[in-house]
């Protein structure tokens, strides 16, 4: 590849929120933008391909289509999820299904799907969006936590299997973000029951993260350390965006877990 070449995003849910903005930071930094989602993107310059990042058969396609079309995939951003919310003894298991669905397996089918691209050109990052509450797990969104925790630790594993085809993993970390992730969350169904034994602490609590999230970092915030880590040589293998996250995640690696946990269901 000439250095005047353009690189080669794709990019998963990139139709609102944390994928949106990235599309729009990527384009204005001459990149070329695939995005595969349900829901076509609203940014005219991106390359939308309609697929589902569950359907194993539709993820290859949309690589497919990339590399027929320019011949080479720089960077994969994963920017796909959903949210439940709910105690976890309210939860059904088609619920929880629903939580990990996308989130990660459907992360999973992707990254997979696009590492023989990588290996074969000799190189390539994939960036992955986890949560802080994936080191500071959140009360009555247990099922998002776990799922999260799970994409950050495939993130740190991933890359001792495919450093010496110089494929680079990064993990964004964002807090209290605001998108319309917040009303697309969905509850479990018996949470939302009368004769809930947690209904009332789990509206409470969800209602307080949700007014965080309103009055959260903007997306580009988040867009921003993505094109960062795109730009390094070496990338970080996880970062948490903005100061005062950082600083959170710094103090729950050096404090006892008993009392972060304490704070914890004291805020929420």
């Amino acid at each position: 590849m000439s250095k005047q070449a353009k690189r080669v995003a794709l990019l998963t849910g990139g139709s609102s929120g944390i994928g949106l903005s990235t599309v729009r930071m990527l384009i204005g930094r001459n990149w070329t933008v695939y995005t595969m989602s349900r829901r076509p993107c609203p940014v005219a310059e991106a390359r939308f391909v309609q697929g589902d990042v569950n359907d194993e058969t539709s993820v290859r396609l949309v690589i497919q289509t990339v590399i027929a079309e320019q011949g080479q995939l720089d960077a994969l951003i994963c920017c796909a999820g959903n949210g439940l919310a709910g105690a976890v003894e309210d939860c059904t298991s088609d619920e929880v299904a629903y939580q990990f669905q996308t989130t990660w397996f459907g992360l999973d089918k992707t990254i997979r799907a696009c590492l023989p691209t990588m290996r074969k050109q000799g190189g390539g990052t994939i960036i992955t969006i986890s949560s802080v509450a994936a080191v500071v797990p959140i009360p009555f969104q247990t099922y998002y936590s776990a799922a999260k925790a799970a994409i950050l630790h495939y993130t740190k594993a991933l890359p001792l299997e495919v450093r010496a085809w110089n494929i680079r993993c990064s993990c964004i970390l964002p807090g209290d973000t605001k998108t319309g992730f917040t009303a697309a969350r969905r509850y479990a169904v018996a949470s939302q029951s009368d004769e809930s034994a947690y209904g009332v602490k789990m509206k409470d609590s969800v209602g307080r993260m949700e007014r965080d999230e309103q009055n959260g970092m903007s997306p580009d915030k988040i867009a921003r350390a993505i094109c960062r880590q795109l730009d390094k040589r070496h990338p970080a293998i996880s970062v948490v965006p903005g100061w005062n996250y950082k600083l959170f995640a710094l103090l729950v690696r050096i404090l006892p877990n008993r009392f972060v946990l304490r704070v914890v269901g004291m805020l929420y």
